[in-house]
């Protein structure tokens, strides 16, 4: 029977005790600056947010960066860096003004020549950039605060595309930045964006620090997700890492800190039953649990070996496992999210199966030769450890050979980039999730068949690029349907990666916090604490 661990809450809140961080919360050690002490998910390592999906390093880019355009609650695209815009009566010029008084944090204005970069380099990496560039004809500056871009043919998600909420943001940098190759971290990291980082007091491991950008004019709306107005109503935004999550929920219960983003469901009854602490879901869509297979690599270069491995996978037993209390997690067969449009069971029976006995005799058909699977597993993230772990054990009762290698997050992300042969460091499957926004049609670079371009992994299909390229010219609700379904039977066909259910992670914080943005993305703009 599979089995995890669970933490005893009687032994959990038996070492409740203050911690020596040697500060009140909300209160800097030097002044009486405004500070918002986070608990973020995982170690920030990667600084990049174009260079990687992880979502650590987005979050770590919304503090820092602007966008073009935003998502709103809605998840519809509103202008954020952009006062004004217009687009042709055929469908093919679209002209963007910048606001005024847009500055980078050195002091320089923001211009357009800038912010063409800034799309260049992140089309290069994302999954809906891809695409969209490969419709761009041509982008222009004609002065300093004007965006030109002129398509080849008409293109249904400009706005969506600019003004994507999530991993790849279109993040705006200082031209010399975003000249940076895509596939190298820039070396810099200023932006626009109502925060600064402070890189003199960024310790790896440990601390990440933010303290309010002065120059920065927000937006006159209110804030609505990742659009309206980003007000900084805090001095300071100061991450604090910890490993452990017993010793993280002691930080939050004591008050050293005020935000804990990502506690482990079997934490949460003691947490709620603190007066001076909020749980709640902040993510209606919840989160999609993924088996990333190395398409690259042996076993796992053949594809009826990866959909031998899917008919393994029963997501009952991973969300059980991984997450605990059902009220938390779901089922769901679709390669999108359940409960919105594109939602399909099409060739889902490969992974509604979670059967061992036909896993078996597929794998023994498929002609798999014992090569032993590398397994990364993120130890400091509590689901995706559990995760690894229960695949691992199902690929073992299948018969494969199964090197389980345990390492921290923000490693697992830089090693994921890896292309070499497993001697060379290299690896074969890894875990993780995509928040529901980010898989919500075919565009997400989740669902590439680009083995040059796509997500670590590198799925090589044609036939799934063309469907790809499809969704972006149609029209109708019923073409979009049409097109998601036949994206979904090329990813099953393929077996593209194992999707382990829908799950949602509850936030946690003290009542003391206020301004809270609903939204599948963590900002900390418009938080205070009182």
């Amino acid at each position: 029977m599979l089995q995890w661990t669970r933490r005893s809450m009687l032994a959990a809140a038996a070492i409740i005790a203050p911690l020596a961080l040697g500060t009140t919360a909300g209160v800097s050690d030097a002044s009486a600056e405004t500070v918002l002490r986070v608990i973020p998910h995982a170690d920030l390592k990667n600084l990049d947010p174009i260079w990687t999906t992880a979502y650590i390093s987005r979050n770590h880019g919304y503090l820092i960066y602007d966008t073009l355009f935003a998502m709103d609650e809605d998840f519809k695209p509103q202008p954020q860096m952009v006062d004004t815009y217009t687009v042709s009566d055929d469908k093919l010029t679209w002209t963007f003004v910048l606001r005024d008084g847009l500055k980078w944090h050195d002091g320089a204005d923001v211009t357009a020549e800038d912010c063409i970069a800034s799309l260049k380099r992140w089309g290069a990496r994302d999954g809906m950039g891809q695409q969209l560039f490969g419709v761009i004809e041509e982008l222009s500056a004609p002065d300093a605060k004007t965006i030109v871009m002129k398509l080849q043919s008409p293109y249904g998600l400009v706005l969506e595309s600019i003004g994507k909420i999530s991993s790849n943001v279109p993040f705006m940098m200082p031209k010399r930045m975003a000249e940076t190759d895509p596939f190298e971290q820039v070396s810099e990291h200023i932006g626009s964006g109502p925060f600064m980082f402070k890189e003199d007091e960024w310790v790896p491991g440990s601390k990440v620090v933010y303290v309010k950008n002065p120059n920065y004019v927000p937006r006159s709306e209110p804030p609505s997700a990742a659009s309206g107005g980003k007000i900084a109503k805090v001095d300071r935004v100061e991450w604090t890492y910890f490993p452990d999550q017993n010793t993280a929920m002691n930080a939050l219960i004591s008050g050293e800190v005020d935000y804990f983003e990502s506690p482990a469901v079997d934490l949460v009854p003691i947490l709620s039953a603190n007066s001076d602490i909020v749980v709640e879901v902040n993510d209606p869509l919840g989160n999609i649990g993924f088996a990333r297979f190395n398409h690259l690599l042996p076993p796992f270069d053949n594809a009826d070996v990866r959909r031998a491995a899917l008919m393994a996978m029963k997501q009952e037993d991973y969300l059980a496992t991984a997450v605990g209390d059902q009220q938390f997690w779901k089922t769901c067969y679709s390669v999108f999210p359940c409960d919105t449009p594109l939602e399909n069971d099409v060739g889902s029976d490969v992974i509604s199966a979670g059967d061992t006995a036909k896993a078996k005799a597929a794998l023994e058909a498929a002609g798999y030769d014992g090569t032993p699977v590398v397994i990364m597993q993120p130890t400091d993230i509590p689901v995706l450890s559990a995760f690894s772990l229960v695949t691992a054990q199902k690929l073992r009762e299948i018969g494969m050979t199964v090197d389980l290698q345990a390492m921290d997050w923000s490693t697992l992300t830089s090693r994921r980039a890896k292309r070499d042969p497993v001697a060379d460091g290299g690896w074969n499957m890894f875990h993780t999730w995509w928040i529901g926004a980010d898989v919500i049609d075919p565009m997400s670079i989740a669902f590439s068949g680009n083995p040059e371009a796509g997500w670590f992994g590198w799925p090589d299909d044609a036939e799934l690029e063309e469907a790809r390229k499809a969704f972006t010219v149609a029209e109708t609700a019923e073409e979009k349907q049409a097109i998601g379904k036949k994206v979904q039977e090329r990813l099953w066909a393929i077996g593209s990666s194992g999707h382990l259910g829908q799950f949602f992670v509850p936030v946690a914080y003290r009542s003391n916090v206020k301004g809270l943005i609903k939204s599948p993305v963590q900002f900390f703009w418009n938080m205070s604490v009182e």
